[in-house]
C-alpha cells in the first residue's frame, strides 16, 4: 500500500517525528491482527516498524533522526510510504552472530524465546546496532548472560549498565 505522508513533530517526550498512516491503509494491517509492516521511503530506505496508535483511533510511523538523515526528510516535508505486512519471524533482523550464540547456548535460546515478541525485539535491536561484528559478539553475549543472571527478564536500567561495563573491556 503506497501514499504520501508529512514529517511531524510529536507533543509527546517519548516521540520524536512521526508520519500519519491514513485510515484507510493502517486498518488493511489492523483488520488482519497485524500491527508489524515493512515501511519503504522514497523507493530507497527500507525498515521494519510498528503502525503506532495515536490514541484516537490513528496510527503513526516513527522516524528516528537516523532515517531522516537517510533520506533527507525533514518536518513538514511529504515523502512517499510504502507499506506491506511483515512476514519476519522476529520483526527485526536477527543478527547474525545473536543467532550463532543461540544455537551454541541452550538456555540462553531458552530464555529468549520465552520473551514476549517485543521484548525479543528489543534484544535483537540491542545486539543489532553495533557496525563491527565483534561489538555485535560482545552485545549478544551481555545479553544472554543478563537474560541468565535475572531469571529470563530484561531489567533495562541492569543491562544499559552492564553493556557500558562491557565497552570498557
Amino acid at each position: 500500500m503506497q501514499f504520501s505522508a508529512i514529517l511531524e513533530k510529536s507533543d509527546s517526550p517519548l516521540w520524536g517525528h512521526y508520519i500519519s498512516v491514513p485510515d484507510v491503509v493502517a486498518q488493511v494491517f489492523i483488520s488482519e491482527g497485524t500491527k508489524r509492516v515493512v515501511c519503504t521511503l522514497a523507493n530507497t530506505l527500507v525498515f521494519q516498524c510498528a503502525l503506532m496508535p495515536k490514541g484516537d483511533g490513528t496510527y503513526f510511523i516513527n522516524i528516528n533522526k537516523k532515517r531522516q538523515e537517510e533520506t533527507g526528510l525533514k518536518p513538514g516535508m511529504s515523502i512517499q510510504v510504502a507499506l506491506k505486512k511483515d512476514d519476519s519471524k522476529y520483526g527485526l533482523p536477527m543478527p547474525e552472530e545473536l543467532a550463532e550464540l543461540l544455537k551454541m547456548d541452550e538456555e540462553g535460546n531458552r530464555l529468549f524465546h520465552a520473551l514476549m515478541p517485543g521484548k525479543q525485539r528489543n534484544l535483537l535491536y540491542i545486539a543489532g546496532q553495533p557496525k563491527t561484528s565483534d561489538a555485535r559478539i560482545k552485545r549478544a553475549i551481555v545479553c544472554m548472560e543478563h537474560l541468565k543472571a535475572n531469571d529470563g527478564k530484561i531489567v533495562f536500567k541492569r543491562l544499559n549498565e552492564e553493556m557500558r561495563e562491557a565497552n570498557k573491556l
